[in-house]
């Protein structure tokens, strides 16, 4: 998920990498870290290594991997089953216990832009959620290929109620605004499956400043909808938004709009006119990163 890297961190990351660059589809990027492949099929210092945007399998030799995608990209069909779409993007719903190949791959292939998270080849007890992007959508091309772009990782069982475990855009589609939709996608599950969550924490620094953008955004859309009062508490608003009330208060705090002032037992309230005047001084865009009408009727009756 990291929109960019430190100066500093980089040159430590160019040290330690076990790959080089990859190649995905038509897209040749550098890696950040190093990740998990196996030594005897990829070695420990490989300049490229390609793997196919369909099912993420890898090789080190072109010639493989050309055969490979000339047959995967005809035959493929993306895993899992069709849980949202708004064009031109798509979200498709993989259980990696039915998938454990395709998990797999993909979460070898996120731990090369992933500092902090551990590869899951324990993937049965996650859900994987595929942000797609539809060429064909865009191009007026209908027999135009679909691109997995980046996904989020949810445990099935969340002890803590985490409504998402580890996130990641693909580096060539970020900051394009597309970790809003994932994130937005998982607070919509969360909702709709009627549990209040978050992320996994702690967050990296990076993953913090993106998640308070995303927490900031939702919270005032939420506060400004409310047309009949002009303070809320911090309750009121967690629950409006399905959020964490110690999320809902980080996201506050670096707006800037928490007064401390007794409503009832809750010291801390929030008036509309301040965040009113923060999102129009900050030019935020309060429009939902998803639409709930995008949600299939097929899962919607699932989780009901």
């Amino acid at each position: 998920m990291p929109p960019h890297l430190a100066t500093d961190s980089a040159h430590k990351i160019a040290t330690t990498r076990n790959i080089l660059n990859v190649v995905l589809g038509d897209r040749l990027f550098k890696t950040w870290y190093p990740s998990f492949y196996p030594e005897e099929l990829v070695g420990k210092d490989l300049d490229r290594l390609f793997v196919c945007q369909s099912c993420f399998k890898y090789s080190k030799d072109v010639q493989p991997y050309l055969a490979h995608i000339s047959l995967c990209n005809k035959e493929y069909k993306s895993p899992g089953r069709l849980i949202y779409s708004n064009d031109p993007y798509s979200i498709y719903e993989v259980d990696g216990e039915n998938h454990k190949l395709f998990t797999q791959n993909l979460s070898l292939f996120a731990k090369l832009f992933l500092d902090n998270k551990s590869v899951f080849f324990d993937v049965v007890s996650f859900n994987y959620y595929l942000l797609v992007y539809n060429a064909s959508s865009t191009l007026g091309d209908t027999h135009g290929s679909n691109q997995i772009i980046g996904f989020f990782s949810k445990e099935k069982m969340s002890w803590d109620n985490n409504n998402l475990a580890c996130i990641l855009v693909f580096p060539p589609w970020q900051r394009k605004g597309l970790g809003k939709i994932l994130m937005g996608v998982s607070y919509e599950l969360s909702k709709r499956e009627g549990r209040v969550g978050g992320p996994e924490k702690p967050l990296s620094e990076l993953g913090r400043k993106g998640y308070t953008g995303f927490w900031q955004a939702r919270v005032a859309n939420a506060i400004l909808g409310t047309r009949a009062k002009v303070t809320l508490d911090v309750e009121e608003i967690a629950a409006l938004c399905w959020m964490l009330v110690e999320d809902v208060v980080a996201a506050l705090k670096e707006m800037g709009v928490l007064e401390d002032r007794k409503k009832g037992k809750v010291s801390m309230v929030i008036d509309k006119a301040k965040v009113r005047e923060w999102a129009t001084l900050k030019g935020v865009d309060l429009n939902p990163p998803i639409d709930e009408n995008g949600f299939t009727q097929d899962w919607v009756l699932d989780v009901q």
